[in-house]
């Protein structure tokens, strides 16, 4: 059946009528795992959610934060306390007015324990919500959260946080209808029964092929959206993806990178720097990855400078984890590729080169190409055996949620355009870590550099974390930067994507 399926979807997209002006037609590499935003965590989730709601800021085409469903808001108490002012044009799809409460409700459930929310951490810096959120405190009552009236939000923070707003941009911190939760159950998120204060609506969810959007009629914020319609196409091979672009069936899909050399004169290329980082990782309590030296090996045995060369799409290769250009990023704070110190290193953990190591990777031509690239690489520097083992996304998401492989591939694309997001993702708390790495040292410098005002002493508290991370207790290892890179219809360019792996698509402008 796996070998029937890019023939299925070319033949039932052709099927479908002739594209009107106003509708873009997308290609998503798999199926949102869920549409609820405090439970999301993967990119695909994100690109839909982000056009069925909004927060209370969000980012202009600089990427700087600016005030979305916050028409306004004040920092007080040298940057400890912030009040929110609720803009009186946002409304639900069903008419409801936007409120206060409702982000109350939202942060909330996001923090219950119960919820089991991955990106329970998010919200650590407010007052008494780790506690809450680990079970120590039974009510929400001691949050540093409040609605003061139905207009004013009040956060209260453990310290100083400058870049509070920009967090509030991201999914997790939308506004929720609990009485739409309590009444649905687990089927809120369905079509009939879903509202949203978002430019778009979710009209239908076909399961494994199509999402459809249509512009939300009770949208408040700006600019409304000249897009009526949306159809999110679920295309698992980017290839088949790009030849229904060309087919003129698809307006938005991936370039491939082994297939960027070809298109890159192509009028239809649009280049996309992110902020994403990608890397293998290690679970610490599964051996042999539990000996600080044969992780040192492993990252020390990769000559990161091929990459380029066979992947051919613009990857900047860097030992650092924080990426440029933000404020932090220091390849010297990472191992670099060195084969007879890696060698040495081996021979001190006395592993048997004979027996065989799984590395796995959700699978992709980009990750299965990287996956055999490093496969050669340390059988050539340390002579080990390394089984690759791919994984289609939901299954291997699951997989990394429940019992994360001692050895696997991840990648991380901002939430919010700061340090403190990278380097927060693999602190005792995260949600996110699946590692197994636990150093009160490392979280209290991330702690502190979140706080830091001054650049400089900001920069220095990084590399000091950095250095723990990468070389020190080497839980990661850094591979390499990407550009994305799209295939868009002449018709929607430019194409209001960001650096953070999402396009604010009420953005486009009919020609």
């Amino acid at each position: 059946m796996k070998q029937l399926w890019p023939l299925f979807i070319f033949l039932f997209i052709s099927c479908q009528k002739a594209s009107p002006p106003d509708t873009i037609r997308i290609a998503l590499s798999g199926n949102p795992p869920t549409l609820d935003w405090n439970l999301a965590t993967d990119n695909i989730s994100y690109q839909v959610i982000t056009q069925l709601m909004e927060g209370l800021t969000q980012y202009d085409e600089n990427g700087k934060t600016i005030p979305a469903i916050a028409s306004s808001w004040e920092v007080l108490d040298e940057g400890q306390r912030f009040i929110f002012h609720i803009n009186d044009n946002y409304k639900w799809s069903d008419g409801v007015s936007v409120n206060a409460q409702q982000f109350v409700d939202s942060w909330v459930r996001l923090l219950k324990p119960e919820t089991a929310s991955e990106y329970a951490y998010y919200l650590y810096d407010i007052i008494n919500a780790k506690a809450f959120n680990e079970g120590q405190l039974i009510t929400p009552d001691q949050l540093g959260i409040k609605a003061l009236d139905e207009r004013t939000l009040e956060v209260k923070l453990n310290k100083p946080l400058s870049f509070f707003p920009t967090l509030l941009s991201f999914m997790v911190t939308y506004p929720i209808r609990q009485d739409l939760i309590d009444q649905y159950g687990d089927q809120w998120t369905d079509p009939k029964n879903m509202q949203t204060c978002g430019p778009y609506i979710l009209s239908e969810f076909w399961p494994e092929y199509r999402l459809t959007l249509k512009s939300n009629s009770s949208y408040g914020g700006a600019p409304a959206p000249q897009i009526k319609k949306i159809s999110f196409y679920v295309v698992p091979d980017p290839t088949t993806a790009l030849t229904l672009a060309e087919s003129n069936l698809l307006d938005v899909a991936l370039i491939p990178p082994l297939a960027q050399k070809t298109f890159k004169d192509n009028p239809n290329l649009t280049q996309i720097k992110k902020l994403r980082g990608y890397y293998y990782g290690f679970n610490l309590k599964q051996k042999p990855f539990d000996q600080l030296a044969f992780r040192q090996a492993l990252a020390l045995s990769l000559d990161k400078t091929e990459l380029p060369l066979i992947l051919k799409g613009g990857e900047l290769p860097v030992d650092s984890w924080i990426p440029p250009p933000l404020l932090g990023f220091n390849n010297e704070s990472g191992l670099h590729f060195d084969r007879i110190k890696a060698q040495e290193l081996l021979k001190q953990t006395k592993w048997d080169t004979q027996q065989t190591l799984t590395l796995y990777f959700n699978g992709d031509a980009t990750n299965k190409k990287v996956a055999e690239w490093a496969q050669e690489q340390w059988k050539k520097h340390l002579g080990l055996t390394i089984e690759l083992k791919s994984m289609e996304w939901k299954a291997y998401l699951s997989l990394m949620h429940n019992e994360p492989p001692g050895f696997f591939r991840m990648g991380w694309g901002a939430d919010y355009p700061d340090p403190d997001n990278f380097m927060n993702l693999f602190t005792s708390q995260s949600g996110n870590n699946y590692t197994n790495y636990h150093d009160s040292s490392y979280d209290a410098l991330v702690s502190i550099a979140a706080s830091e005002l001054d650049p400089d002493k900001r920069k220095n508290l990084y590399d000091a974390a950095q250095k723990k991370l990468l070389i020190d207790h080497c839980v990661i290892i850094p591979l390499f930067v990407a550009n994305q890179y799209l295939w868009v219809r002449e018709a929607f360019r430019p194409y209001p994507a960001t650096n953070m792996d999402f396009a604010y698509l009420k953005r486009l402008k009919l020609k």
